[in-house]
């Protein structure tokens, strides 16, 4: 069932091929180097790039720029406290602010972090801080057509493995990412997080929830595990998050915002340490880097996220570009996740080594071919990993419609169609941080 009608309209543009090759061509062969301009549609990320509700664009007009005591962040606050269930609220300029504020207060040098899986901006912070990032996906993680319901769990037994080699007085800190982004968007279970609570109790650790895609999780949770098939999707969210000791949040996900972002937390003795290194890195703890305005519409957008009539309709868009391509015999990440479709570039082309970065060859096709710009998620932008080749096309919140899915299938089909006439890619030039390579790396065609 539809559950929205257009109240705004962009116009948007399909540059011509010749453009398009020359776009991609000054840009290095890296999309994050495009001009939006000449991008037809943009699946890059749904991170601040959703529509707002027109309640949120209301909110705005309530934003309170006051420099401390904003009653903006007061109702933010609430907002957090009634959806997410913590007390306290630091806000950031979005998640990787937050990551900063959080993981800078909990982590030194020589310890170890757990995570179900962690995303690019997260191994970052914690390699910032002299720490080491320690994947532990669930065992069938990687198996793309395996179609189990929770493939975004948390090994808690690889984690042991990690704590038996390392000391538990070594890891400060464990981290479960719901859903899990670089595991496909797939969703972890509450039992999951009960075991993972559990977990960390018994090492003495910490334990945090990065929540970007709770309200998602929520929904793959109510379908899927049997105990909370009558349970609505707020008080879902809500219970997964009890278990937590502190959330990491960008409200450009699930916040159903263009900017922003906090950490949550009932801890308070964590709350006053991460306060203060907010005054440091982001600004007064009541606005934290955020315009009033903006912390209104994140306020609404966190309430918005847990009604049923916005979570189907945003889980139902999602499924059917996923319908569209496996109907079209292309090879994606079964099952589909919350936030995008994950195109398996590895069996596009198995004629090119990793080394040779075959997700970010598709990526290069696909705005060739259709002016569609999504982003790798395989060897270039995760170095020395064991992960398959995967293209992620994540969809903006409330943004495109059918019309834009199906130009999307007839890109990924063509792309698909030529697959064995193209060549790989070598990079060109590389940042000093090797975890955030793929943003600004340039690369250039292999030629054979």
């Amino acid at each position: 069932m539809v559950a929205y009608k257009s109240k705004a309209v962009e116009r948007i543009r399909l540059p011509d091929r010749d453009e398009r090759e020359r776009a991609l061509e000054e840009a290095g062969y890296n999309v994050f180097s495009l001009a939006a301009d000449d991008v037809y549609i943009d699946l890059l990320t749904d991170s601040g790039t959703g529509a707002m509700s027109d309640e949120q664009w209301a909110a705005l007009h309530r934003g309170d720029e006051s420099y401390a005591g904003s009653p903006s962040f007061e109702r933010l606050e609430s907002a957090v406290e009634d959806v997410m269930g913590f007390p306290h609220v630091i806000p950031a300029h979005q998640g990787r602010g937050a990551e900063n504020v959080l993981y800078g207060s909990l982590l030194s040098e020589g310890d170890v972090v757990p995570n179900n899986t962690h995303f690019d901006t997260t191994r970052a912070h914690v390699a910032n801080q002299g720490a080491e990032a320690v994947d532990c996906p669930t065992e069938g993680a990687h198996d793309l057509r395996a179609e189990e319901p929770f493939k975004g769990n948390f090994s808690v037994e690889r984690a042991r493995e990690a704590v038996s080699e390392v000391g538990a007085e070594n890891v400060p800190l464990v981290i479960s990412t719901i859903t899990n982004n670089s595991t496909a968007g797939q969703p972890v279970s509450i039992e999951n997080t009960r075991r993972v609570r559990a977990f960390a109790d018994e090492i003495d650790a910490t334990f945090v929830i990065d929540a970007c895609r709770f309200a998602e999780n929520a929904f793959f949770v109510r379908e899927r595990e049997d105990e909370y098939a009558e349970t609505s999707v707020a008080d879902i969210a809500r219970e997964q998050l009890e278990y937590a000791d502190a959330a990491v949040m960008s409200g450009k996900k699930d916040g159903l915002a263009n900017t922003g972002g906090f950490v949550a937390t009932r801890d308070d003795a964590l709350f006053e340490r991460c306060r203060s290194r907010a005054i440091l890195y982001e600004g007064f703890p009541t606005y934290g880097g955020m315009a009033g305005r903006d912390i209104e519409a994140m306020a609404v957008g966190l309430r918005e996220a847990v009604t049923d009539a916005y979570i189907e309709d945003r889980i139902e868009q999602v499924r059917t570009l996923a319908s569209m391509l496996e109907d079209a015999d292309v090879p994606i990440y079964t099952p589909a996740g919350g936030h995008a479709v994950y195109l398996d570039a590895g069996s596009f082309y198995p004629h090119l080594d990793s080394s040779e970065f075959p997700g970010q060859v598709l990526v290069c096709e696909l705005y060739r071919e259709g002016g569609v710009r999504g982003v790798e998620l395989g060897s270039f932008a995760f170095p020395d990993s064991d992960r398959p080749e995967l293209v992620r096309l994540a969809i903006p919140r409330r943004t495109y419609h059918q019309e834009h899915f199906e130009h999307v299938l007839e890109t990924v089909e063509s792309a698909y169609e030529n697959r064995d006439a193209v060549d790989g890619l070598r990079l060109a030039t590389e940042p000093e941080i090797p975890e955030l390579r793929h943003f600004t790396a340039e690369l250039e065609p292999v030629t054979n």
